[in-house]
């Protein structure tokens, strides 16, 4: 069982080797497995867990780490399926940032402050051409910012607790606190 969803508690650190050491405290109650897919009935091979009113299908591809077959609808996967040293991919859900202008979202410099640059310090400038006569698809403008599906690949685990259902995470994971989380070992 190398997967699991879980709940973004908060970061912290660890002293390790005389070093100190970021984490990311996920707390990951145990999952419930509620359906299987099944190549003949459905055509892939999958393994469908909740936590709460979440739920997430792990697929069974090219990449997948486990075999269906091990698994029946009910039972439970717990942080007994990590072990200090895996290394695993975590994927969640990116703060909202919301409406933001150029140069927070893409990093544009902005204007001149004088050369009679009233009010234009962080507008885009110049946004089409004279030839199309209307702005090409794909611009970088301001608009929504956050709210993606980030996947942070290569973490390690550096501490399972088994009795309060936690993993320490190395480094930093997407999200806000109490985001809802997918772990699965690379």
């Amino acid at each position: 069982m190398s997967f699991i969803l879980g709940k973004k508690i908060r970061m912290s650190q660890i002293w390790k080797d005389e070093k100190i050491i970021p984490v990311t405290v996920v707390e990951a109650k145990p999952n419930t497995i509620t359906c299987m897919r099944t190549t003949a009935r459905d055509g892939y091979e999958a393994v469908q867990v909740r936590l709460g009113r979440t739920k997430k299908e792990f697929r069974n591809g090219k990449n997948a780490t486990f075999a269906s077959e091990s698994f029946k609808e009910g039972a439970e996967v717990t942080v007994e399926a990590f072990k200090e040293g895996d290394i695993i991919r975590v994927a969640g859900i990116s703060k909202g940032k919301g409406f933001q202008g150029v140069v927070r979202r893409h990093g544009f410099a902005g204007g001149p402050k004088t050369h009679g640059q009233k009010n234009r310090l962080r507008a885009p400038g110049s946004i089409g051409n004279t030839t199309p006569q209307r702005v090409i698809p794909g611009r970088r403008m301001a608009g929504h910012m956050g709210v993606d599906r980030i996947t942070v690949k290569n973490l390690q685990v550096v501490g399972v607790d088994k009795d309060k259902n936690i993993l320490l995470v190395k480094g930093a994971v997407p999200g806000a606190r109490g985001g809802i989380l997918e772990i699965s070992k690379k």
